[in-house]
């Protein structure tokens, strides 16, 4: 049983928000960059750079959801869910090695201190707090819950905070003079990098490497599976991710030996479950019967129809 749960009318919101935010950002980390070098602020020039893996990231999460309204073809029997995955991994790892070099340029300006021009950054802070807020708002309505979307959202959740630490920098440096606020910003904007980083790469990781999806319990699902009426035994149960949000599973299921209708009821009975209650659309559950396990000649195993749903929510 093959079901579709993403909607085509959220990857099409998703989409234009993306596009509007990626404008927005690559133009903002230009500005970031040419005041952060006028200003001689690494804070500044730290966060251009969080921007411009930002815009990145935009990029690709836009790329993903284009991917993801393709449809199967030959060379892709699953389709192109896993593009989103792959992006939001890439995303995540990118942001990480960025991270690594604002710390070191971070602990060289500690030791050699630079005068900074407070005023410059507190504008383009403040800019930058408009432009994330207002990107992240675009994010939650669209609606979309997928790992590739939360991915990019976690992006600009990062650069709202980088941004009102260096509003906080850039008051401090005004009426204390201290100067070393500056690096000091730069190392923990990098180090909330690598914390929002670690858990994205940590997820898509595991969907890539068909790893059980978060949240779900083989032995809930084994149980979920025996409670429906008919069923005897579960084994050779495998169940992963194609993408954030759409799970599989293949399974050999034994039943009482009956006539194909009421075999044909217990799979429409376990795919329901299944569905209902693990989220898991796509299945391949191959029936045994009871009395193949006590016949001499081999066992005769008869497989379940094949059963094409289509739910558009």
């Amino acid at each position: 049983m093959h079901a579709h749960t993403h909607s085509h009318s959220h990857g099409a919101h998703s989409g234009r928000v993306l596009i509007w935010s990626l404008a927005a950002t690559t133009a903002f980390v230009v500005v970031e960059l040419v005041a952060g070098f006028r200003a001689h602020s690494l804070a500044l020039i730290s966060d251009a750079g969080h921007n411009a893996t930002d815009a990145l990231a935009l990029a690709l999460a836009w790329f993903a959801v284009f991917c993801q309204k393709m449809p199967a073809d030959e060379r892709r029997t699953f389709g192109y869910h896993r593009a989103g995955v792959l992006a939001a991994f890439i995303n995540a790892l990118t942001l990480v090695v960025l991270s690594g070099w604002i710390l070191w340029e971070s602990w060289e300006r500690l030791l050699h201190p630079a005068a900074v021009n407070d005023r410059v950054m507190l504008l383009v802070a403040l800019g930058a707090v408009a432009l994330n807020g207002g990107v992240m708002v675009g994010i939650q309505r669209s609606g979309d819950k997928s790992v590739n979307m939360r991915g990019a959202y976690v992006h600009m959740l990062g650069d709202l905070l980088g941004a009102i630490a260096i509003i906080a920098g850039a008051l401090l440096i005004r009426f204390t003079g201290w100067a070393e606020a500056d690096p000091v910003l730069s190392a923990l904007i990098a180090l909330l990098i690598i914390w929002t980083a670690i858990d994205i790469v940590r997820e898509s990781l595991n969907i890539l490497l068909e790893g059980k999806p978060r949240g779900v319990e083989l032995g809930a699902v084994a149980a979920a599976i025996q409670e429906v009426e008919g069923v005897l035994d579960v084994h050779d149960l495998h169940v992963w991710s194609l993408g954030s949000d759409s799970h599989a599973l293949s399974s050999h299921v034994l039943i009482e030996d009956m006539p194909p209708s009421r075999s044909g009821q217990i799979l429409h009975c376990i795919n329901h479950a299944l569905a209902d209650r693990f989220h898991i659309h796509h299945t391949t559950i191959q029936f045994e019967h009871v009395s193949c396990s006590i016949s001499d000649n081999g066992c005769v195993i008869t497989s379940s129809p094949v059963d094409h749903q289509h739910h558009h929510h």
